[in-house]
């Protein structure tokens, strides 16, 4: 049986790609660096969207908020642009929102590696034990 697609997440997923252009091609804020849009959550009644945001080269701890504030001001211009490239009757509110998972996803990594690497220290240590 086929996936329930519903309206809301095929709306999402067009403003997603539309964003992403209209940031890249409109947005002129110079706080505003590359930025990947991650997923948009579209509220049920279509009234709000949730934007969730990676900052490239975001090392900088200022770079984060400076963006998230400039694409918070820019959000009515994006909205206005989204209408007309979009063609829906209302178009939602957008809320931008710093997606954390990327980053945990690579410290989670990190601590992976880590562990692993401690294991292999530890064998080899056990091995040349046993062979003495």
């Amino acid at each position: 049986m086929a996936k329930e697609y519903s309206r809301t997440q095929r709306i999402g997923d067009q403003m997603q790609r539309e964003l992403a252009e209209l940031i890249r091609r409109e947005v002129k804020d110079p706080r505003v660096g590359l930025v990947t849009i991650t997923a948009v959550d579209v509220s049920r009644d279509v009234g709000h969207a949730k934007v969730f945001i990676t900052v490239m080269g975001g090392d900088d701890a200022d770079a984060v908020p400076q963006t998230l504030k400039a694409l918070n001001n820019a959000a009515s211009f994006l909205r206005l642009h989204l209408g007309r490239a979009m063609q829906l009757r209302s178009v939602p509110q957008l809320h931008f929102h710093y997606d954390e998972s990327v980053s945990r996803g690579v410290h989670l990594s990190a601590l992976i590696e880590r562990a692993v690497a401690e294991d292999r220290l530890h064998q080899q240590g056990d091995e040349s034990d046993t062979k003495e």
